[in-house]
């Protein structure tokens, strides 16, 4: 079976250093920034359209300036504001042991997303990582999805997608993939539940049980 992570909300914690780097782009920009806890939802998706709402802008020069303020800081600090979830090493090396194919899947730019894989030394794990180059704002956790199904297509019919947040399902969804949410992400029951997926699992134990009988 190909298993499909997200990372930020699935496999790490990387709340405290995305908020920091969002508070101060939006300093460096000129706005007020809002306290860490209200800025917890935009852990995840694409930094383009967080900033087009949290800055209330179309202006692309405007939403560039505030992305490159972010990834400045992201990259000396926020990076390692950051930890995997209790348990998750452990589980992706039970996935690895029982032969499954996995690969990372996430709208966090590949470059940094490599470097945060071998700062936990889980990188070995995975086969393939797809994220967006530095500068494209064009890919969406569906078409990454659908990047990561067409290296593997003798796995597509097998493939799951583990994710936090309703992108992550519906993604998975839309390429005919199975998904599964698990509740200690950034997305809310109300939001997991909505999307449908597949399953939701509350603990690693969970996940590795509902995926051992799905193989």
């Amino acid at each position: 079976m190909r298993l499909m992570f997200d990372l930020d909300g699935t496999l790490t914690d990387s709340q405290l250093g995305v908020t920091r780097c969002i508070q101060h782009a939006l300093a460096e920009s000129g706005a007020v920034a809002p306290a860490i806890e209200a800025l917890t939802r935009y852990v995840g998706p694409p930094l383009a359209g967080s900033f087009a709402t949290l800055l209330g802008t179309s202006n692309a020069k405007q939403i560039d300036g505030a992305i490159a303020a972010y990834r400045r800081r992201f990259e000396q600090v926020g990076i390692f504001e950051n930890r995997l979830y209790p348990g998750i090493a452990e589980t992706l090396e039970a996935f690895g042991a029982a032969g499954h194919d996995m690969c990372l899947v996430t709208v966090k730019p590949r470059v940094y997303a490599l470097r945060i894989l071998e700062h936990f030394g889980i990188g070995r794990l995975f086969r393939g990582v797809y994220g967006p180059e530095l500068g494209a704002r064009d890919d969406t956790k569906e078409s990454l999805i659908r990047s990561a199904c067409t290296d593997a297509p003798a796995l597509g019919s097998q493939a799951v997608m583990v994710g936090d947040r309703a992108e992550d399902v519906r993604g998975a969804r839309t390429n005919g993939v199975g998904s599964v949410a698990v509740t200690w992400g950034y997305g809310d029951r109300e939001e997991l539940e909505a999307a449908g997926p597949d399953r939701i699992v509350e603990s690693n134990s969970e996940l590795l049980e509902y995926l051992r009988h799905s193989a």
